[in-house]
């Protein structure tokens, strides 16, 4: 009988040495995880965490673009097992949703979250509090979804929990809007990270994201979480370790920006980049008939087909299930 796929054996070239230790307990035990908070919550005020540099008193408890001051707000923790196979395992991944958001989505499906802060206030113990109690749930990591403008509140969090025996590997999932400060304090921290890099086109990041330097800035942060981390690693049962996991979600009617950035990743990170080819789109939140009506329907199957191909044609081969 033929092994299950979750744990076919890795390429030994993309395969971590076990067991791992994640990035941030080596920084814990040098004393350079504390300084690094510090570093961080100096970011609150006046605060410049995302690109937006909102340059408001957060640690006052002024809000910016994003919606949140002084606390992060949790919207739920749970393990959860609608990730990428590298990523739930058998267990799931220990999943913590964000609330608030640094960009404006027109079609988000997560609106009531990301553009209501709909969520609990949580202090750093409280947090920490939350990254223990998915460790004994038993996941496989800790997943942060929407983290961009509540770095600094996750790193104080986590140097908390560290320090009380947490010690998954570090999922961080984004947007790809990240600030280059936020992703300088995270280097050495982050095991793994989970971009989803939306818009190729200026033009289109200001329609649908409310951001025009979208493009840019995503190419910019992407790169340096690739030269951190570099492409994915998996563990013996095939579970992520280490490395970038990049996410793309397929637009009906946007497959040549597609294109662009699949070419993209593979020119400029690795062709050996593990990448997810996403056709979960559906109209959401202000998307309808009247308003942005040509993203008012699903993607054709004929348009997922042509963005898998695109992702082939450009020489990218690790394509996630």
């Amino acid at each position: 009988m033929q092994a299950p796929r979750l744990f076919a054996m890795p390429d030994p070239a993309f395969r971590v040495p076990e067991p791992y230790t994640p990035r941030y307990l080596e920084l814990l035990e040098a004393g350079e995880l504390d300084r690094r908070v510090e570093e961080a919550l100096d970011e609150l005020t006046p605060c410049r965490v995302c690109p937006r540099d909102c340059r408001v008193d957060r640690r006052g408890n002024a809000i910016g673009v994003c919606r949140v001051g002084r606390r992060a707000r949790v919207a739920s923790a749970f393990p959860h097992f609608g990730e990428e196979d590298v990523l739930r395992g058998t267990r799931g991944s220990g999943t913590v949703f964000f609330a608030g958001c640094n960009l404006a989505c027109v079609f988000c499906q997560n609106w009531e979250i990301s553009q209501r802060a709909a969520g609990e206030e949580l202090g750093a113990a409280e947090l920490a509090d939350v990254f223990l109690w998915l460790q004994d749930q038993g996941v496989h990591n800790l997943n942060l979804v929407t983290p961009e403008h509540v770095v600094p509140q996750v790193l104080k969090a986590l140097a908390l929990a560290a320090k009380k025996g947490l010690s998954l590997p570090l999922v961080y999932n984004t947007s790809a809007y990240d600030g280059e400060k936020s992703l300088r304090l995270l280097d050495g921290v982050v095991d793994i990270y989970l971009p989803d890099f939306k818009f190729w086109k200026p033009e289109s990041a200001r329609r649908y994201l409310k951001a025009p330097d979208y493009p840019e800035v995503a190419r910019r942060a992407i790169a340096e979480m690739h030269r951190q981390v570099g492409v994915l690693k998996l563990g013996a049962d095939g579970l992520a370790r280490r490395g970038v996991l990049l996410r793309h979600l397929v637009m009906p009617g946007f497959l040549d920006e597609t294109r662009e950035i699949l070419a993209w990743v593979a020119r400029e990170l690795s062709p050996d980049t593990f990448v997810n080819v996403m056709g979960q789109y559906r109209p959401a939140f202000r998307v309808g008939p009247d308003r942005y009506p040509e993203l008012n329907r699903r993607p054709y199957p004929e348009e997922l087909a042509e963005a898998h191909a695109a992702a082939r044609e450009a020489g990218l081969w690790r394509l996630a299930t």
